[in-house]
């Protein structure tokens, strides 16, 4: 205890030195805003050189294909009877897409190529918002739009995205419609408040439109139809039934003001394989592309194909559904999106979007166990109620490497579609084998398809990370869900509590 006068003064002075000038506090909020701002730069400008770097020469091919052919009709001529004329192919998506489509064919190609770019980054950019938001709430942290600003060059520079971007492909935007239901399905479960607001932004922030995201997705494209089949096994009856209604009424519409192109896709261009590649084809990273190379031959083995496509569409729905019941959506979302991609006869690069979740549910897992290895390090052995039931193994040899296989998954899986080694060892048959660089050039050629394979089989989810159940999440265990107050085992003396869903198992 101060006793003078004198020790007093000392005393307040000390303190008043460790509270902070507020005077320089705008000045180090803009100084600290200008920096950020130049790393998402310099992260935009390496986006652009890896691109440059590891992409190939991009000038809107498909978007050229798809110009050529809504124009084509709407001058007239048939919708699947189009032909590019620098090269034999044509339109391959369903009526409804085409529907969509048409008002560009009233546009010069380039500009409709640059608005379905600028588009694109849009939808990607809320993607990355979406997929980061559970984790930047948990971690707290401080800049979540320096987070998101920075996740889009670097999502950008991979294969599937800078592909997608520079083909003129709309896989972004249907990946944006389907994680769409991913965000409405997570307002289910956890309503906002609404009160005072208009009846149709009630309805909306509610998330009971869950399932249209997919519908739409699956008139456009139907590989996203696996989703549907996923929702129906998982028992998210509402969100499936919307999505059944959406695809079929927006089919409908496509019958009803494109019925001769509509009765020409359903009944002979669906069947026709064909029409988009040979199967062998280095950039198909599908199951029956990989089979087609290691055979040498242009298609899959049909019975061997349909074996293993049975597979791991077992697999795949086994695992999502799991994913589900332990209350991670995001990787059940990512499971369906990569055994659609692995199980569809033909998967180009640029359809392989989900890969993009697939690095964020690796990292996080990273993150979850380093945060309970930390936790369980401060109990000194203890474990409160409801931890020992995660079954998380307590790092006892080497606790600094806690989630490093996780974090080296994701940075291998990154750096493998960053640097995408396909190409250098792309071969067509029948002038070149698939087996004319040896191992190496098979390993290469086949690495996408693998990773794949890998991921179906393997991708780890997070117990409890992102629960989609409306009210009480009955099907996750008791020691599993997210910790509230109400829930919060009484604190021990010295002994800090955290959330248990930070304390999470991995099942890879």
């Amino acid at each position: 205890m101060p006793n003078g006068l004198r020790d007093r003064l000392r005393l307040f002075q000390g303190h008043r030195s460790l509270i902070p000038d507020r005077r320089n506090l705008p000045a180090r909020h803009v100084t600290g805003t200008l920096v950020r701002l130049g790393i998402v730069a310099a992260a935009f400008v390496a986006a652009w050189y890896a691109v440059q770097e590891f992409g190939r020469p991009y000038v809107f091919f498909d978007l050229k294909i798809y110009h050529g052919a809504v124009a084509y009709w709407a001058n007239g001529g048939s919708l699947y009877d189009y032909l590019d004329p620098d090269v034999p192919l044509g339109f391959t998506y369903p009526p409804f897409a085409a529907l969509v489509m048409l008002p560009m064919g009233y546009l010069p190609m380039l500009d409709a190529a640059w608005v379905n770019v600028g588009a694109s980054l849009l939808v990607l950019t809320a993607v990355m918002a979406a997929l980061l938001a559970p984790i930047a709430e948990r971690c707290g942290w401080k800049h979540r739009w320096f987070a998101v600003a920075l996740a889009v060059p670097i999502a950008a520079a991979l294969e599937p995205m800078r592909e997608t971007f520079g083909y003129g492909q709309v896989n972004i935007l249907l990946f944006g419609l389907i994680m769409a239901d991913l965000v409405a399905l997570r307002w289910i479960s956890r309503p906002k408040d609404t009160s005072g607001r208009s009846p149709l932004v009630q309805r909306f922030l509610s998330g009971k439109w869950a399932g249209v995201g997919i519908g739409l997705a699956a008139a456009i494209k139907l590989t996203p139809a696996l989703f549907i089949v996923y929702l129906l096994i998982s028992r998210q009856w509402r969100a499936a039934w919307t999505a059944i209604g959406t695809l079929v009424g927006v089919t409908a519409v496509g019958f009803l003001f494109a019925r001769t192109e509509s009765v020409a896709y359903w009944t002979r261009v669906i069947f026709e394989t064909n029409r988009v590649g040979q199967a062998d084809q280095t950039p198909n990273a599908s199951l029956a592309g990989l089979l087609a190379r290691l055979y040498d031959q242009f298609t899959a083995p049909s019975l061997l194909w349909i074996t293993f496509t049975l597979v791991i569409l077992v697999v795949g729905l086994s695992r999502a559904t799991h994913a589900h019941g332990e209350g991670d959506e995001l990787t059940a979302f990512t499971l369906i999106g990569l055994t659609a991609n692995v199980v569809s006869p033909i998967s180009w690069t640029h359809h392989l979007v989900f890969v993009i979740p697939a690095i964020i549910v690796l990292g996080d897992a990273a993150l979850r166990r380093r945060a309970a290895s930390r936790g369980m390090k401060r109990r000194n052995g203890f474990a409160p109620s409801g931890l020992a039931a995660t079954r998380l193994r307590e790092p006892i040899w080497f606790p600094t490497m806690v989630g490093f296989r996780h974090a080296a998954a994701a940075i291998g899986l990154y750096v493998l579609f960053l640097v995408s080694p396909i190409w250098p060892y792309e071969h067509q048959l029948p002038a070149v084998s698939h087996y004319a660089d040896g191992l190496i050039g098979v390993l290469a050629e086949n690495s996408f398809a693998i990773a794949l394979i890998v991921l179906v089989a393997a991708l780890p989810w997070r117990p409890g990370a992102e629960p989609v159940y409306p009210g009480e999440a009955l099907a996750v265990p008791a020691a599993r869900r997210p910790v509230t107050t109400a829930t919060r085992p009484a604190q021990v003396e010295g002994i800090r509590q955290e959330p248990v869903s930070a304390h999470v198992d991995d099942h890879a």
